[in-house]
């Protein structure tokens, strides 16, 4: 394992070179920053009245959070790739310090900004001070986001200035450019939206939390873990990126930083047991992408989820169970029958982790997560418990000598969680303004009417329409930007067509994760091969063929909000049980290799049948029935299942015994 720990640092290393390397005077400027936002969101959410005789109203700690966290964007990253990474230069340092005197003194202003309904119609000098804030605002997404998201969030949030002069569908109220400005800045459904009041009042203890756990040594204990108990089988590795991934992804809610995280550790395992590159880099990618759909922890998109369907995140959570188990299941199944198929053997027990020894070194970590999942399910405090599973963690982790803080270290977390703040509060003001241009144009709601019009009622129409949108979408957003812009004009329509809330926004999450496993843009995919030494473009075409299944999962807990416990739980038992069969078949037919059968592919045309027969099968199989988009019982999908993958089953026995016949002894 030490080999693989040696190319972990050279292979990081580049990952990081967005972010300045700041000095000590900056150091600690982030440092207390970090601190007052802490405190703040502390005395915010456990409503301990830090200011006596005070109370803030939410916009004074949303503006606070923007004056505090926004800034730091300019100070980490540079304004181009050719800007100095090791000092400050002067005009970020001006920026910065006018992002905070703005936000200040909207701060200052709060409360008159309310009363005089200056949302609506503000002084021209408040036009004039939100007109740079917005400015700052798209500079601060710009770097934090990237130029896609910065084109994007520019182009609509400046909408309402010729929205009347669209076509039809997408023909809105034009306003001007104050009238604009002032609702960007002012109301509450614009830069003070959705977005940032989940990032206020949810968000930021996860995201500590997961700073904390990655610092601590959480992630190489899941890491060791995974390859204690799994790294033995064969295909080993690759099964242990499916497990570390998972619950790495679940915490940092990133795929991209998953895939740097994790992959630096599997992916050089799974190559030097056998696995081709791209193959390897494509079960990095795909076990990744599936960590941010994962309870308990999933990621920042599905706490601005629950704030859009005024709905506990745990119900969320509970939700994605089924469809994140389903994903899981067809990745494994697919490893084990590449693995099987090319006599793949995991890695010797003696270069592994003992199982015990992990678990010894570890456990306090598993005792976090059950204080998490006990605060989140039983207490149903999901606002408090990510900070006291944080301060369990730290405690806990001052108790032994081989990972115990010192001040290094702890200054050290306070510095990762200040930066990974910022980024998160830039880009979700930055999306904020996605929010407030479809709101004050009103054509959120004309939109959705004319996509249910263009869909002739059709509602599986639609849902392929919304497929294909937030796949786009999600090419040139990040996933929370794709998402908060679907939710607002895709979701109602879905919606109104009769289907289930919380299947549209799971299904709007998942078809916008589908972009970081396939091509052309499959940055998850993309960033694994840089590790695997991949070509991109074929580690994207494997990604995409491993996680195949994340294409259907969808359709299925839309079509059957079953799938994700609405509903009977003998109904749910049924979907599951069909679906997992269904996943099997699908899986092996993609890998070419069927449990208890053996290889698929023992003819050269033939195989192919075979294989195609079960995977029609297995989806006739995983598709729920009874509904009135599909007009068939579960009884005949499965019938039908059963005759199709049966006989493709028979075929591939029949090419195996022949096969085994003419075989040499």
């Amino acid at each position: 394992m030490n080999d693989i720990k040696t190319e972990e640092t050279a292979t990081a290393a580049p990952q990081l070179a967005r972010h300045r390397h700041l000095s000590t005077l900056w150091r600690w400027l982030m440092i207390i920053v970090t601190i007052l936002v802490v405190l703040l969101a502390i005395n915010h959410l456990f409503n301990l009245r830090f200011f006596v005789g005070y109370a803030w109203l939410d916009t004074e700690y949303q503006y606070a959070l923007v004056g505090l966290l926004v800034p730091l964007v300019f100070l980490i990253f540079p304004a181009s790739s050719k800007a100095s990474l090791d000092k400050v230069p002067w005009y970020d340092m001006l920026l910065a310090l006018a992002m905070f005197c703005l936000a200040l003194y909207f701060f200052g202003n709060a409360e008159q900004i309310i009363d005089n309904g200056w949302e609506m119609g503000a002084p021209d000098y408040m036009v004039i001070l939100g007109f740079l804030l917005w400015l700052l605002v798209l500079e601060a997404t710009r770097r934090a986001g990237g130029t896609a998201l910065f084109v994007i969030v520019v182009l609509i949030s400046l909408y309402p200035l010729y929205a009347s002069v669209m076509p039809g569908p997408i023909s809105g109220l034009s306003s001007s450019l104050s009238d604009t400005i002032a609702y960007h800045v002012f109301s509450a459904e614009s830069m003070l939206g959705i977005p940032l009041r989940a990032l206020a009042n949810l968000v930021i203890g996860f995201l500590i939390f997961g700073v904390a756990l990655t610092q601590t040594g959480g992630g190489k204990f899941f890491i060791d873990l995974a390859f204690a108990a799994l790294g033995h089988v064969r295909g080993g590795p690759a099964k242990v990126a499916i497990f570390s991934s998972g619950l790495m992804g679940s915490m940092s809610g990133s795929v991209i930083s998953n895939v740097i995280t994790t992959g630096v550790m599997t992916i050089p395992a799974m190559r030097k047991t056998g696995f081709r590159p791209s193959y390897a880099a494509g079960v990095e990618a795909c076990a990744s992408t599936g960590g941010v759909l994962m309870p308990p922890i999933m990621g920042s998109t599905a706490f601005i989820m629950a704030v859009f369907l005024s709905t506990p995140y745990i119900t969320i959570a509970v939700a994605a169970i089924i469809p994140s188990v389903l994903y899981y299941l067809a990745l494994f199944i697919q490893i084990d029958s590449y693995a099987a198929r090319n006599n793949m053997p995991g890695i010797p027990r003696e270069q592994l982790p003992k199982l015990s020894d992990t678990l010894k070194e570890g456990w306090h970590f598993i005792a976090v997560f059950i204080l998490l999942i006990v605060m989140l399910v039983y207490l149903q405090q999901e606002v408090l418990a990510p900070f006291y599973a944080t301060a369990l963690l730290i405690a806990i982790n001052q108790i032994f000598s081989k990972t115990r803080w010192g001040m290094k270290e702890f200054w050290e977390f306070v510095v990762a969680s200040g930066k990974l703040l910022a980024e998160i509060a830039a880009i979700l003001v930055g999306v904020g303004l996605i929010v407030g241009a479809l709101s004050i144009t009103g054509m959120a709601g004309t939109l959705v009417n004319d996509l249910v019009y263009l869909a002739g009622g059709d509602i599986l129409l639609l849902l392929l329409m919304g497929a294909i949108t937030s796949f786009i979408m999600g090419i040139g957003m990040t996933v929370t930007a794709a998402y908060i812009f679907l939710a607002i004009v895709l979701a109602p329509a879905l919606v109104q067509g009769g289907l289930d809330p919380m299947s549209v926004h799971l299904f709007i999450l998942y078809w916008g994760m589908v972009s970081f496993i396939t091509p052309p843009v499959a940055l998850g995919a993309f960033a694994a091969a840089s590790i695997a030494g991949a070509s991109p473009m074929r580690t994207g075409f494997e990604a995409m063929r491993l996680g195949s299944i994340i294409y259907f999962i969808p359709f299925f807990f839309v079509l059957d909000p079953a799938f994700i416990f609405h509903g009977e739980l003998s109904r749910t038992a049924v979907v599951l049980a069909n679906a997992l069969v269904g996943v099997l078949l699908i899986a092996s037919a993609l890998q070419g290799y069927l449990v208890w059968v053996g290889n698929l592919h023992r003819h050269p045309v033939m195989g192919w049948l075979a294989r195609a027969l079960i995977l029609i099968g297995g989806l006739a199989f995983a598709t729920p029935g009874g509904s009135d988009l599909i007009p068939f019982s579960d009884w005949q999908l499965a019938l039908f299942g059963l005759i199709t993958a049966g006989g493709g089953i028979l075929l591939a026995l029949y090419y195996q015994k022949r096969w085994k016949a003419i075989a040499p002894a």
